[in-house]
């Protein structure tokens, strides 16, 4: 290695001894150079070292973990560490970080690894033959992970899991039309619950490439932190017959929402012009027993307290409508303060809707009642609420 040791720093992330660049631990934008890692996507590794977890409890195949972007190599030796995987693939095109990722091997006494230096989709199109696939599958690259869908699915095997993350949220947020349409397939619309429309439009892209490989791809965990997002989708060989590709029907006149398969002009409610987004999936973004098993798995994991609630969050919202509202956006439409969101979210089911928090957002919510009708019981909450102080 040709930097000094002095370049250097061992940390403790999880249960696992790792080195890492000194200057990425002071500096605001981790550097490049002399390798990659960025101190701040604890929580996201902490997420898949949980995703992880859940699902290796319930596969009976190989437990084979392919990582072909790895820096340093965190999120793979955590997962060497701290689960029980019978072969680990580290790939990365920078030789210092490989380096460095085998000296953190050493510390943690790991010899179920093997090291490879090449382009993550030549790594990964290595592993692309029935026999030689990844049970658990992980790209994480810098803005679109969108060139490695087609290598990545490719490299999956038969239920196992491929994870992808995404940094380029200026493009999937709306404010690069042209590049999303161009990456992903579909084009965004600039609104409050943007997190959540990106990661369709990933899912939806994702949708497409294993369609044409004559494969299904099932969401089964997603996030959304402030500078990534990231999805978890189980690969399975077989046709995929669903219809789970729509669009997203946005008034901006009155704010009503909805998912449709099939493009709509006019607003349901005001008949207002319609944005809309899209194509991109419409189907369910969380799995049920999957979010469950994330939960128990999550106590027996040494991870940030915070993964844990919002796990939670996302049990309540797997079966519910897509696209959440916030508090503020209702409470600037009818010109009020915002009520609480447990208050808002107990009165829309007394009113006969179903409803629940989000992990999208701290004061999001999810509903199946419409706009006017959450307008109506924003006001009858902020009444009671007057007539009470």
């Amino acid at each position: 290695m040709s930097e000094t040791k002095e370049s250097f720093q061992e940390i403790i992330e999880g249960d696992t001894k790792l080195l890492v660049p000194k200057k990425s631990l002071t500096e605001k934008v981790p550097p490049i150079k002399p390798a990659f890692f960025n101190p701040k996507a604890k929580t996201n590794r902490d997420f898949s070292i949980i995703a992880y977890a859940a699902f290796l409890k319930k596969f009976e195949g190989p437990k084979i973990f392919l990582e072909s972007l790895s820096g340093v190599g965190a999120r793979g030796l955590r997962v060497a560490n701290e689960l029980e995987i019978e072969e680990m693939k580290i790939n990365d095109l920078n030789p210092t970080a490989l380096e460095i990722a085998k000296k953190s091997s050493i510390l943690n006494n790991l010899n179920n690894i093997k090291f490879s230096e090449k382009e993550a989709c030549v790594f990964l199109n290595e592993h692309s033959r029935k026999g030689n696939r990844g049970s658990i599958v992980d790209i994480d690259p810098f803005g679109s992970p969108a060139a490695f869908f087609d290598c990545g699915v490719r490299a999956t095997m038969h239920g196992g899991i491929l994870s992808t993350a995404a940094t380029d949220l200026q493009v999937l947020n709306g404010l690069f039309q042209g590049a999303c349409k161009r990456k992903y397939g579909g084009t965004p619309i600039r609104v409050e619950y943007g997190n959540e429309m990106a990661i369709r439009l990933i899912l939806g892209c994702l949708r497409s490439v294993a369609a044409r490989l004559g494969v299904t791809m099932i969401p089964m965990f997603v996030e959304s932190e402030m500078h990534y997002y990231r999805t978890y989708t189980r690969i399975l060989n077989r046709t995929d017959q669903e219809e789970n590709i729509g669009y997203v029907l946005h008034c901006k006149n009155c704010g009503h929402r909805k998912t449709v398969v099939e493009q709509q002009q006019e607003c349901d409610l005001c008949k207002s012009k319609n944005s809309i987004a899209g194509p991109l999936w419409i189907g369910k973004i969380f799995d049920k027993e999957f979010v469950k098993n994330m939960i128990e798995e999550s106590s027996k994991l040494k991870i940030q307290k915070s993964c844990e609630k919002t796990i939670h969050k996302c049990l309540e919202e797997t079966e519910m409508p897509g696209f959440y509202f916030t508090l503020d956006e209702i409470a600037k439409k009818i010109k009020t303060s915002p009520p609480k969101l447990e208050k808002i979210i107990s009165n829309l089911k007394e009113n006969g809707f179903t409803s629940s928090v989000t992990s999208f957002n701290p004061t999001g919510f999810r509903t199946n009642a419409n706009i006017n009708e959450i307008i109506k019981i924003f006001n009858s909450t902020s009444e009671t609420h007057t007539n009470t102080v």
